[in-house]
């Protein structure tokens, strides 16, 4: 079975996530656990957890069906010691909230060298920062997404993650996300059923397609190969529709979140019923 969803608001608390995604008709769903434009925030408390814990249930959800994303100010990677430290603290705590919440993942972007190191060693500092983060919280798999290129950012070639995911001491713990605006933006053309099969390919040659946890669903209104982060409705922007359809029918994403990140919430509940329409 698809699980389909999209990333929806938590504002007035973490349990109105699944209620809000019950509501769109989705059958999985992403959340920020935190505010995603601060570094810190109060800790979860025994009341939030049990009344998201009673929403997750009430609205029929499985902790494999929610895919958190962390915050943006995260960098993993970042050249400044005193600032990785930082981002490390921030991704841990939000790991330690995911686990509070009885969520088996969280979703992050892999880090930026900011033009101040090679990337090289930037990959390392990330593969050394998941390490410690997989060491300081347990029962929580970390999802690597790969990005678009933008700026600094790294994670836009498969491998890029593939050599953090070589340094990783617990890489049953590591999963990947693939974004399909990024993917296309980054230089993969998902954008007919030969070039899915062939970025589909490419990724298990060298990481492996068992390893993706979930899926960002979204159309790009960048060009082909443009390097820039600017999503679209489905089969408004330059990918189309053919890659849905075949992801839709592709049982290898199966039971696993795929998730709308599209420009229009409004959209969201038709984008959930053509999605699953292509299922049939």
């Amino acid at each position: 079975m698809k699980r389909i969803g999209a990333h929806v608001s938590a504002a007035g608390g973490v349990a109105q996530a699944p209620l809000a995604a019950q509501v769109i008709g989705a059958t999985a769903f992403a959340l920020f656990v935190k505010n995603q434009r601060q570094w810190q925030a109060p800790p979860l408390s025994p009341e939030q957890i049990a009344l998201f814990n009673a929403a997750m249930q009430q609205c029929g959800y499985r902790s494999q069906d929610v895919l958190p994303h962390d915050s943006y100010l995260i960098n993993l990677g970042h050249p400044e010691e005193d600032l990785r430290r930082k981002s490390l603290q921030a991704f841990i705590d939000e790991l330690q909230r995911c686990r509070a919440l009885g969520l088996r993942m969280l979703n992050t972007h892999p880090g930026s060298h900011l033009n101040k190191i090679e990337p090289s060693r930037c990959l390392q500092l990330i593969a050394d920062s998941i390490n410690q983060a997989l060491a300081a919280v347990d029962d929580v798999v970390i999802v690597l997404e790969n990005c678009s290129g933008q700026g600094t950012n790294l994670g836009y070639r498969f491998e890029h993650l593939a050599e953090i995911f070589s340094q990783i001491r617990e890489p049953t713990r590591v999963g990947f996300c693939l974004d399909t605006c990024h993917a296309f933006s980054a230089g993969y053309d998902l954008s007919s059923e030969e070039g899915y099969q062939q970025t589909l390919a490419e990724f298990d040659r060298l990481i492996g397609v068992q390893h993706i946890r979930g899926v960002h669903l979204n159309d790009s209104k960048a060009a082909f190969g443009s390097r820039v982060d600017r999503h679209h409705s489905l089969g408004h922007g330059h990918i189309g529709l053919t890659p849905f359809r075949c992801m839709m029918a592709d049982p290898r994403f199966d039971e696993r979140p795929l998730i709308l990140e599209t420009i229009d919430p409004a959209l969201w509940p038709e984008e959930i019923r053509l999605l699953t329409s292509f299922c049939a």
